[in-house]
């Protein structure tokens, strides 16, 4: 049961193959005997998933079952989730338990799937190789010396590994992308607003995105239809209707027009990787679609514009945790101030302290007009490049990532980690969808594809994927590691 996608086990479910609580049996065994070496899960709800799919099956027995009826996931441990510890991977959060669910987690259990439990990521999103998490590193399934990607490293490790079918993720500045490329599976990025981001734990609030990584389109096709859509309780989710996501999948490729942006195949981008990558773009021309060569002039910017906004607001978003209202306290402070510094200091690592100073330095004054106002004027031209490119072509494609997955401590140096995003970050800047899907390997490290395509062409992306995952097999393969217990 582990080895099928979504969509397959939702039709072993409604065929009687299997019940659902026999499903969520099998794989918390799965994760109970695996994750102890991989780390890709912070905390595993058994009682809670046995109860719901308990339910799950008493609701198909009453007929009263939709498409992800009984369907195991997991989710990122930054969606706010009843009863349930919920710690951005940061020591700040360890203890939290939130009182309410997230819009995605709430649209999700209101479409009858199973919680499998809260997977690991790299501290409140900020990181590109799941190594800056305070509960540890995770491991890559393909190979346990290198990183899974990040900050969604443990959503993919796991989905890589068959210890759950799917997961949820989030993506600021490539993070569901580019850890779906390293692990070998589908992240789908989907455009800014369509996806609510109540009760996920802010980053960067005008970059974050929800999305599902899943083995497959069509698998991120079903759940993107569960959890897209307008929500009340967030003044940046969009008023739009939600398409039927699996109606257009089959659709052909035939006139389809494809750009390759050439600063996505220049100094920096591995051999390999953009060999693999060419390769895999030369199938959607045996699908009947034109590739030509677009321009994307001020992409060399992005990383710069990123880490500006970026960090910028961070600073503003996590100076809540302040050892007061909840969060990490330090013992015994000697006053307010004291407590403010030492539990701020206690609770947050490394990275995350780097990145609220950056941005506390580039909102302070004299420096806000140089910095923060000149990076949101790049960003227009950022997005601007897109719009133009969307003028001539249907979808943009390139790597995911300059280079397959990294080992485990390879990237000691802030500035190499960042730029490990140069594919990823423009498309959150420009507020673009992007999906990542399997096309190849380095070794037996895993490479990803990425297609963009122009504001809420989400039905298109995943149209344009799953036709790819129709004439080739890169998302079919798995691990060894995933076989080693059945």
């Amino acid at each position: 049961m582990h080895d099928k996608t979504l969509a397959e086990l939702a039709r072993g479910l409604d065929a009687g193959e299997f019940s659902s609580r026999e499903l969520t049996q099998h794989l918390l065994g799965r994760i109970d005997r695996l994750d102890g070496e991989l780390n890709s899960f912070i905390t595993v709800t058994f009682d809670q998933a046995l109860a719901e799919a308990e339910a799950a099956d008493a609701a198909r027995a009453k007929g009263d079952a939709g498409p992800l009826t009984g369907l195991p996931l997991a989710l990122k441990d930054i969606f706010c989730t009843r009863d349930v510890k919920t710690s951005c991977g940061s020591k700040m959060l360890d203890s939290f338990v939130s009182p309410y669910d997230a819009t995605v987690v709430e649209r999700l259990k209101a479409a009858g799937t199973v919680s499998l439990g809260k997977t690991n990521m790299d501290e409140f999103a900020m990181g590109s190789s799941n190594e800056n998490s305070f509960f540890g590193p995770v491991k890559n399934p393909w190979d346990l010396a290198a990183v899974p990607g990040g900050s969604s490293g443990g959503s993919a490790a796991a989905v890589a590994a068959g210890l759950v079918p799917a997961a949820m993720g989030t993506d600021t500045g490539g993070s569901i992308r580019q850890p779906a490329a390293f692990c070998g599976i589908t992240g789908l990025k989907p455009t800014y607003g369509r996806v609510s981001r109540y009760g996920m734990i802010a980053y960067a609030s005008s970059l974050d995105q929800a999305g599902p990584m899943a083995r497959s389109a069509e698998d991120c096709a079903l759940l993107l239809g569960a959890i897209a859509g307008h929500d009340l309780r967030d003044s940046t989710s969009v008023a739009r209707g939600v398409p039927d996501y699996l109606a257009e999948l089959n659709a052909p490729l035939s006139g389809l027009k494809i750009g390759l942006p050439r600063e996505y195949f220049g100094d920096g981008l591995d051999p390999e990787v953009e060999a693999a990558t060419r390769a895999a773009i030369q199938a959607f021309e045996t699908l009947g679609a034109t590739v030509r060569e677009v321009s994307l002039p001020h992409t060399h910017y992005a990383i710069p514009a990123y880490y500006v906004i970026a960090p910028a607001e961070a600073s503003s978003n996590l100076s809540r945790y302040d050892g007061v209202r909840f969060g990490h306290r330090c013992d015994n402070p000697a006053d307010l101030i004291d407590l403010y510094k030492r539990s701020r200091a206690e609770g947050f690592g490394d990275e995350v302290k780097r990145r609220i100073l950056i941005g506390t330095h580039t909102l302070s004054e004299g420096f806000f007009d140089a910095y923060y106002k000149k990076a949101q004027q790049v960003r227009r031209l950022i997005r601007q490049d897109f719009l133009d490119a969307f003028e001539e072509v249907d979808v943009l494609m390139g790597p995911a990532s300059p280079t397959p997955a990294f080992d485990l401590g390879a990237n000691k140096d802030p500035v190499s980690m960042y730029l490990q995003d140069i594919y990823t970050i423009a498309v959150n800047l420009a507020g673009i969808p992007g999906i990542s899907v399997p096309a190849g390997f380095v070794g037996n490290r895993p490479l990803g594809l990425q297609i963009l395509g122009t504001h809420f062409a989400e039905a298109q992306l995943l149209n344009v994927a799953h036709q790819f995952q129709q004439a080739t097999d890169w998302h079919r393969r798995r691990p060894a590691f995933a076989e080693e217990t059945a």
